[in-house]
């Protein structure tokens, strides 16, 4: 049998989720790749729907997360905004302080189970 353990996923809502690991992977590897469609394909994800994640993450944040250039002779890409950059940061932290806490409080408060 498994030892005991959780699991916590950080999501951002406003009237909607729109802030999670899914998007901030999906921002990471756009940040990796320059390539939104790259960045999509390698996480399985339709485009069509990686650039809904963005769409609906922007509008709740008012702010645009990508810059992108259209294809052409050179190709397109994409890349962070520095405001994308610094909201992902500060969600990051938070996700770390998060997990700092429940890893002590769980320790509290499941002591005799985990063993």
């Amino acid at each position: 049998m498994q030892d005991l353990h959780y699991s916590i996923q950080i999501r951002l809502f406003r009237d909607e989720k729109f802030f999670g690991p899914g998007i901030v992977e999906l921002l990471q590897r756009v940040d990796q790749r320059h390539s939104l469609r790259a960045a999509a394909i390698e996480m399985g994800m339709a485009y069509s729907k990686a650039w809904r994640l963005i769409k609906t993450a922007e509008e709740n944040l008012e702010c645009k997360l990508l810059n992108s250039t259209t294809g052409g002779k050179g190709g397109g890409g994409a890349e962070l905004t520095q405001e994308c950059r610094a909201f992902m940061e500060k969600y990051l932290r938070f996700e770390a302080q998060v997990r700092a806490y429940s890893e002590k409080a769980f320790a509290h408060v499941f002591q005799n189970e985990t063993t």
